[in-house]
Order: structure tokens, then C-alpha cells, then sequence
């Protein structure tokens, strides 16, 4: 308990660090108009595109599921994925969300092994699809920045490219590093895990349904950016949005604050930089897309609250004790 508590405060003070960095810098009374003068029809058409995200996001996670031979209907893949998303905006962890995710697959009927990693797996097809839109987006890139980050993106593009191939290939193989050890439960959990990556990405018909997914999932969000950008009146094209969106989420990814919060921010004003935008606008920019990703997600708690696992253990730590105790007694 402690750990998680430390590991929260940790992102707290990271996200308020980098926040308070950022508006240094910053023109708040120039931020403050821009917002005052937004488009409220293009907002409100950014919420509904934003909104396509939830049924993307539970096609991606079929598309694992149907891979690793998970049964999980798609109106539970979407329920389900909706209540993730909340718990992602309201928990201060970040991740939450993912956890009752695998919680309400596991109380669905799917065991463990299915529930726990078909959710880490469409986790990394996203991943993947980010990477592969970064890829693709270079040639723009090299032509539109100044040759210093054109250098760096490539470099950064190519490492990250090898990074996620042979990650991958190193988890389709740990089962036959380690077959040795099959008594340890984690052994056995990490060598299910390495067939269901390979079973994910080494059949063509699978990696090309759930990366495709990942990418259609991406770009909806760099389209939604697009239109909140063009309801703060920025000058951004909607090339411009592909190119750099799919790198800022790439690095909010990373789960080193609350909810993204300041580092969204950070690699927005950086990477919108590049072409010009000013820094109070990138900001407002990206403050407007974590507003409407925390409000798109609301409805999901009121999801959460009237389904029937509500009262069959909400907590996370009931949720991790349960699933403890239940697999403890199947071994």
C-alpha cells in the first residue's frame, strides 16, 4: 500500500512540476482568450469523433481476443472498455482501468490467462500502430522541421521501431528460455503470454486486423486534435496533427504522471512548436483534449455503477485479492 502510494504522489509531483514549468513561459492571458473565443460547434464535433474512439478501441480488443481464442461478445467488449476508460480518467494511477478491465473480462467468463493478457496485448497493438504511423510519418517530417529534430525524429523512429520488434520477439520466446522452470506460476504465466503473442502476431490475418485497428484508432485521435485545433483557430493542417500526434502519444504512454496531465502538455507545446504554433495555443490545445477525454469518459462510471459487478467487489484491491484467491485455489 505504501509502494502504490508513493508511486502516486511521484506522478502527482511530476505532472504539477512539469506544469508549472510549462506556464513559466507562458502567456496566460493569450491562453485565457484563445479559449474564451472557441468554436463551440467544432467542440462539440470533436467530442463526437473523440466519442468513435470507444467502439475503435473494442474492435481493437476483439480483434486479440478473437487470437487468442477469447469469447467475449463485442457488446461486452464495449461495456467493458467504456468502464476502463473511466477508471483510466479517475484513478490516479493512470492504469486502473486496464486492471478492471481484466477484472470484468475474468468475472465475464474468460480465464485468467485470456483476460489478463488480452488486455496487455491490445495495450502493445496500440503501441505498435503508434509506432508504425511515427514510421510512416517521416518523409513529412524530414520536410516540414529544421534539419536538427528531423535528425532526431528519424533516429528516434528507428530506435523505437527496433525497440518494439525485438521486445516483441523476446516475449514470444521467454516460454522457450525458461521451460525448465513450469512449476513457478509466473513462469507459466509469462510462457501463456508467449504463445498468445505469437498466436497475435505471427499469424498474418490476426496482426493485420488488430494493428489496422491501432492505426484507425490513432488517427482518430490526430482527426480529433485537428478539429479542437480548429475551434482555438490555430494554423494546423490536418497533415500537420497525423504527423505529430501519434509521437505525443507515444510519450504520454509512458506512465510517469496522473493521467497524462503535464506531460501531454510538454510534448504538445514541443512537438507543435516545430511548426509554428505558439506556445499558449499548444497548450490550450492540449488541456481542450484532456478535457474532452475526461468528459467522453464520465458516462463510463455511470456505466460502472449500474452494472452487475458493482457489488461483487469495485476496489482494486478486491478486485486483485479475488482474482488472487480464485486462481490460488485452481492451482
Amino acid at each position: 500500500m505504501l509502494k502504490k502510494t508513493l508511486a502516486i504522489l511521484l506522478k502527482v509531483a511530476v505532472s504539477a512540476a512539469l506544469i508549472w514549468y510549462l506556464l513559466k513561459d507562458i502567456d496566460a492571458a493569450a491562453a485565457q482568450a484563445r479559449l474564451q473565443d472557441v468554436n463551440p460547434l467544432l467542440l462539440l464535433l470533436g467530442v463526437v469523433v473523440f466519442y468513435f474512439q470507444l467502439l475503435i478501441g473494442a474492435f481493437r480488443w476483439q480483434a486479440v481476443n478473437r487470437a487468442i481464442g477469447a469469447a467475449l461478445s463485442f457488446a461486452q467488449a464495449v461495456r467493458i472498455f467504456f468502464i476502463g476508460m473511466f477508471f483510466n480518467q479517475a484513478l490516479p494511477g493512470g492504469t486502473g482501468g486496464d486492471a478492471v478491465r481484466v477484472y470484468l473480462a475474468y468475472k465475464g467468463g474468460l480465464e485468467l490467462r485470456c483476460a489478463l493478457n488480452g488486455v496487455m496485448l491490445e495495450r502493445v497493438a496500440a503501441v505498435v500502430a503508434l509506432i508504425l504511423l511515427v514510421d510512416l510519418a517521416q518523409p513529412f517530417l524530414q520536410l516540414r522541421i529544421d534539419a536538427k529534430a528531423a535528425n532526431l525524429a528519424l533516429s528516434s523512429a528507428v530506435f523505437l521501431t527496433f525497440a518494439a520488434v525485438g521486445g516483441i520477439a523476446l516475449i514470444m520466446s521467454v516460454d522457450r528460455f525458461f521451460q525448465a522452470f513450469q512449476k513457478y506460476r509466473i513462469v507459466r504465466g509469462l510462457s501463456y503470454l508467449s504463445t498468445d503473442t505469437r498466436a497475435v502476431f505471427l499469424n498474418l490475418k490476426n496482426a493485420f486486423a488488430v494493428v489496422a485497428w491501432g492505426v484507425v484508432g490513432n488517427v482518430n485521435i490526430s482527426i480529433c486534435v485537428f478539429i479542437l485545433a480548429q475551434s482555438l483557430g490555430l494554423d494546423i493542417s490536418v497533415v500537420d496533427c497525423l504527423m505529430l500526434v501519434p509521437p505525443v502519444l507515444l510519450i504520454v504512454a509512458i506512465p510517469i504522471s496522473v493521467g497524462g496531465w503535464g506531460v501531454r502538455e510538454t510534448a504538445m507545446v514541443t512537438a507543435f512548436g516545430l511548426v509554428g504554433v505558439p506556445g499558449e495555443g499548444a497548450l490550450v490545445l492540449s488541456i481542450l483534449v484532456g478535457l474532452v477525454g475526461l468528459a467522453i469518459s464520465l458516462p463510463g462510471g455511470l456505466v460502472w455503477l449500474l452494472s452487475r459487478e458493482r457489488g461483487q467487489g469495485a476496489t482494486l484491491d478486491e478486485i486483485e485479492t479475488e482474482i488472487a484467491v480464485k486462481e490460488t485455489v485452481r492451482s
